[in-house]
């Protein structure tokens, strides 16, 4: 016989199966919309600069040579100091020139002595050819040989400051203030004048160049921006520049500014050199550093910049930016990217004033999905 069955166990197993038989029927719940930060884009002034790469070349430097000949004397400088300008570095010897003034000196006295006897006799002669005492041929060469005289004096003039220039050149002096380097004579030393060795070399420090190396491409489309009137841009002359050392971690803490832009690209390179210039009181730039300048290009007025984790880039590519459209919906929107800002790329195109960007749960979206939006923390 058959165990009979208990009514309430019965009826137990009938509401699970009809239970069952429901859900089956009704599907399972559906998931919430995915949640993402995202950030609503406001275009502000943004002041936009350029870091490349350069060197270090002194403002100005000096070559040392003698400007007459002789054995060098005296050195009168300290190797690797400081010296100013007009500061004596070298003692020619002297001698021979002194000797070649006093010479000078006496023909110029034997000039001046010819012409007052040239000037009394040409007197005589004017009064004496009025009376026919002396014939016209007479006065006239009395007045040649007066006016010879002269001419023999400016000669002589001539030769005595030629003189005493070459005896002033004996004492060789420094052109420009700065630090000199090591001499390449030492006393005794034969020098003569327009040698190509030089007697030795000032360089000066403060301030310094800094030469930098900038794309014809960049420059061209920087130009393009400003004549568009995407960006302000002061004169060139006054754009900023930072400097920081090649490995380090510590900027050059005093600024500098462009000077100089040069017109032409060179053509193995397709860069236009750029000189800045920097104040270096301590010495503490040397020329041929390497070392890398962050220059002020001007201010986009209307900059519209997002997070770098907002942008991705599709197989082809293509700048992409997820936002928020109408009814929370996520929207795929191709950009185009200018420069990095710090953490934040600059967008030339493709967004616009008001767009809320999904900046973290990009991975959760997909086209056309609704989503829950949630402000960022920035």
């Amino acid at each position: 016989m058959f165990q009979r069955l208990n009514p309430i166990a019965l009826s137990a197993a009938a509401l699970l199966l009809l239970s069952a038989c429901d859900g089956k029927s009704s599907g399972a719940p559906a998931m919430p919309p995915a949640e993402v930060s995202v950030l609503t884009i406001q275009a502000q002034p943004v002041p936009l600069f350029t870091e490349l790469p350069g060197r270090t070349s002194a403002f100005r430097v000096a070559e040392v040579r003698p400007q007459v000949g002789g054995i060098l004397v005296k050195r009168l400088f300290e190797e690797g100091s400081e010296v100013k300008a007009g500061q004596q570095l070298y003692q020619i010897d002297p001698a021979t020139y002194q000797a070649a003034v006093q010479s000078a000196l006496a023909d110029l006295a034997k000039a001046r002595a010819t012409l007052k006897t040239s000037e009394a006799k040409a007197a005589r002669y004017a009064d004496l050819v009025q009376i026919n005492a002396v014939s016209r041929q007479d006065y006239d060469d009395t007045v040649a040989t007066l006016e010879q005289g002269k001419a023999q004096i400016m000669v002589a003039q001539a030769e005595v400051d030629t003189a005493q220039i070459n005896l002033n050149y004996t004492k060789v002096y420094a052109p420009i203030s700065g630090r000199i380097g090591k001499s390449a004579v030492t006393e005794g030393a034969l020098v003569t004048a327009g040698q190509a060795t030089a007697l030795t070399t000032i360089t000066q420090l403060d301030p310094i160049y800094v030469d930098v190396s900038q794309s014809s491409s960049e420059l061209l489309r920087l130009r393009q921006d400003v004549a568009a009137g995407k960006m302000a841009q002061s004169g060139a002359d006054k754009a900023a520049v930072t400097l920081s050392l090649d490995g380090s971690n510590h900027p050059y803490d005093k600024p500098g500014e462009l000077k100089f832009s040069d017109v032409t690209v060179d053509s193995s390179t397709g860069a236009v050199q750029v000189r800045a210039l920097f104040p270096n009181p301590d010495k503490a730039l040397y020329p041929g550093l390497f070392v890398r300048a962050r220059i002020e290009q001007g201010v986009r007025e209307q900059a519209i910049l997002v997070p770098q984790q907002s942008v991705v880039r599709s197989s082809d590519g293509t700048a992409i930016v997820w936002v928020v459209g109408e009814g929370d919906k996520a929207e795929p929107r191709p950009v185009v990217t200018g420069q990095a800002v710090g953490d934040k790329w600059l967008i030339d195109s493709g967004l616009k004033d008001g767009d809320r960007v999904i900046s973290e749960g990009i991975q959760k979206v997909r086209p056309g999905a609704p989503v829950h939006p949630v402000a960022a923390q920035q």
